[in-house]
């Protein structure tokens, strides 16, 4: 009984350093072999509800063939944080004075983008309508890194500040579970099945 939150697989945009948001990449060779690897670590049958961007299309379908869901969904609340024009930027030639900002303030916006607060609320919808189906069995959410930090804020009732103190590795594996007082962090960033892909 819980959620099993996945980070896609990895991209050569992701392998290069480059800030992805609502670019479109699809997964490369390495990323492809990880949702394979991540199919092994989940429950068979679950429903998945899944980011509609190719590179989470691609690793469901990929870990489908292992762990073969019930059912697929596709929901735009899963959607990565829109950088605007910070899009495919390197992550190392965005300005300190940005990143500060940033950090300091959940409602900072890039220019043309998405605010942190605004990416919490629809994540936090999304989980909260799919929490009985999950609170009765299993539910794999795959989709990116900072909509997997807001999963973590609301499943310990914290702000979505917390992004900022979180990694996220690539094809990793959270579990969020029911617990008698609503969710519970279970496992975080756990990569341990990609050690036994082949």
């Amino acid at each position: 009984m819980a959620f099993y939150v996945v980070r896609h697989g990895q991209t050569e945009a992701n392998a290069s350093g480059l800030l992805l948001g609502r670019a479109n990449p699809q997964l490369d060779d390495v990323g492809r072999r990880q949702a394979r690897a991540i199919g092994g670590a989940l429950p068979a049958g679950a429903l998945v509800v899944s980011s509609p961007l190719d590179r989470c299309r691609q690793t469901t379908e990929h870990l489908a063939e292992i762990a073969q869901p019930r059912e697929v969904h596709l929901d735009d609340r899963l959607l990565e944080l829109d950088y605007g024009d910070l899009d495919l930027t390197p992550v190392s030639d965005v300005p300190s004075e940005t990143w500060r900002a940033w950090q300091a303030d959940p409602d900072f916006r890039p220019p043309n983008g998405e605010t942190l607060t605004e990416l919490a609320a629809r994540v936090h919808d999304c989980l909260e309508d799919f929490w009985p189906e999950a609170a009765a069995g299993e539910v794999v959410v795959v989709t990116h890194v900072s909509p997997i930090k807001a999963a973590v804020a609301w499943a310990l009732g914290v702000p979505i500040d917390i992004s900022w103190r979180c990694h996220v590795g690539q094809a990793s594996i959270t579990k969020i579970a029911s617990g008698s007082k609503g969710p519970s962090l279970h496992w975080f960033n756990s990569t341990v099945h990609l050690d036994r892909q082949p």
